[in-house]
C-alpha cells in the first residue's frame, strides 16, 4: 500500500470526503428509483394477471384509453396518447384492437376534416360499466395496510418527483 510522506492537505481530503458523500447519496437515489419502477411494473403485472384471471376480454392498457376515453370524450389519438402516458406508434394499436372489438370507434373531427377522433361506442360504455367494480377492487389492493397518512405522504412525493422532471416544456 502507498503511503504518503506528508498528511494530505485538508482541501484535498474534503474533496475526497465530498465525492464520497455524492457515491453514496447516488447509490441511495438509484435504489429508490428501482424501488419506484418495481413497484410501478408489479402493480401492473398484478392487475394484468387478474385482468387475465377474470376474463376481462381487455388489457389493462385498453382499459386505460376506454377510462380516459369516457372522462374526456371524444379525443385526437395525440391528445389520447397523452393522457394515456402513451407512444402515438403503441395507442394506434391499442385503438386498432378496441375498433375491433367494437368498444371504440374512430369519427372524423368535427373542426378538422382532415383528421379523426376516437369515440367511445355504446359497447365501450356497458363494457366500463361492467367492469369498474372489479378493476376498483384489483386496484385496491396495492392500498392495503396503507393510513391516510401514508396516502398524502406518497401524493406528495410522487408529485413532487412528477413536477421535477420536466420533459419538453411540459410539467
Amino acid at each position: 500500500m502507498y503511503q504518503f510522506s506528508a498528511p494530505l492537505p485538508i482541501s484535498i481530503i474534503t474533496h475526497i470526503f465530498v465525492i464520497l458523500i455524492i457515491i453514496m447519496l447516488t447509490e441511495q437515489y438509484n435504489a429508490y428509483s428501482f424501488l419506484l419502477e418495481r413497484t410501478a411494473r408489479r402493480v401492473k403485472q398484478y392487475a394484468q394477471y387478474q385482468f387475465n384471471c377474470g376474463d376481462f376480454g381487455i388489457t389493462v392498457d385498453q382499459w386505460s384509453i376506454l377510462k380516459n376515453l369516457r372522462q374526456h370524450a371524444d379525443l385526437s389519438q395525440k391528445e389520447l396518447a397523452e393522457y394515456c402516458g402513451k407512444d402515438q406508434p403503441t395507442l394506434t394499436r391499442i385503438v386498432d384492437l378496441l375498433v375491433s372489438k367494437n368498444l371504440v370507434e374512430r369519427r372524423t373531427n368535427p373542426t378538422d376534416r382532415r383528421s379523426f377522433v376516437v369515440h367511445l361506442t355504446p359497447e365501450g360504455e356497458r363494457k366500463i360499466d361492467t367492469l369498474t367494480v372489479n378493476v376498483n377492487e384489483i386496484r385496491m389492493q396495492a392500498w392495503q395496510n396503507l393510513d391516510e397518512v401514508d396516502f398524502e405522504h406518497l401524493k406528495r412525493i410522487l408529485n413532487t418527483i412528477y413536477d421535477n422532471l420536466d420533459i419538453g416544456g411540459k410539467s
